[in-house]
């Protein structure tokens, strides 16, 4: 039986906010699209170190791919533990002078100025994955708007065909008219390479559209609270 991506349990980590993080409980499943509402930044940065195994907990577990993090023996496993994770923040930095096909060949190959042909042609199946029109591909990332660095950041996460993708306030600074129809993109993208996806916002309306699973964040508790689903997601 393949065990859930992510489970959490009675997890408390410091870091020297006005209270400790907690999460009572998280599982996701493999393939399962769940959204987290009311982590602010600095929390959602601690719960994604925590996943990766870049922190440990002071209290309680945190298992990923059915191991617990407190176990990763070195470096070296625990490199294996992060290439499984698709992570997209504004924290991972694009290269704004180069264009949106050299940075989604990076993942592939620094070998970018230019890219082979071979190399370009990955890039540019990316691209398309990830919903870039064709008339951004040559284009300097700096020129491009919130919406069109976001999706790059997309395509850079999913680029080697992580187990989960993990989104950090993905919806920061985009125009909310395009708010749903991004992050539907971004649960289709997850949903086509069989990818869990884990979002943490404080955008209802993105929340409802990424994902299946919705919960909300109590601080004070650390319990994670169904959200009642939206009508135009009932079926």
């Amino acid at each position: 039986m393949t065990p859930p991506v992510v489970e959490i349990a009675g997890l408390v980590k410091g870091y020297h906010g006005l209270r400790p993080l907690r999460v009572q409980s998280l599982v996701v499943e493999p393939g399962e699209a769940v959204a987290i509402l009311g982590l602010d930044a600095v929390g959602a940065e601690v719960l994604i170190n925590l996943l990766t195994g870049a922190m440990l907990p002071d209290a309680g577990e945190v298992r990923v791919f059915g191991q617990s993090t407190a176990s990763i023996a070195d470096s070296a496993e625990w490199l294996g533990v992060v290439d499984r994770f698709g992570l997209v923040s504004a924290r991972a930095v694009l290269l704004e002078p180069l264009s949106v096909v050299q940075n989604l060949a990076m993942p592939f190959s620094l070998d970018i100025e230019p890219p082979s042909p071979a190399l370009r042609e990955r890039a540019v199946a990316v691209a398309v994955e990830v919903g870039l029109p064709e008339r951004t591909w040559d284009q300097p990332v700096a020129s491009l708007g919130a919406e069109g660095k976001l999706r790059i950041r997309l395509g850079r996460a999913v680029a080697l065909d992580p187990a989960i993708l993990v989104l950090e306030h993905p919806s920061e600074g985009l125009d909310r008219a395009s708010v749903a129809e991004i992050a539907r993109d971004i649960r289709a993208v997850a949903g086509a390479r069989r990818a869990s996806a884990l979002t943490l916002t404080a955008d209802a309306e993105f929340a409802d559209h990424a994902a299946s699973r919705v919960l909300t964040f109590e601080p004070a508790s650390g319990r994670l609270l169904p959200q009642r689903r939206r009508w135009w997601q009932q079926k």
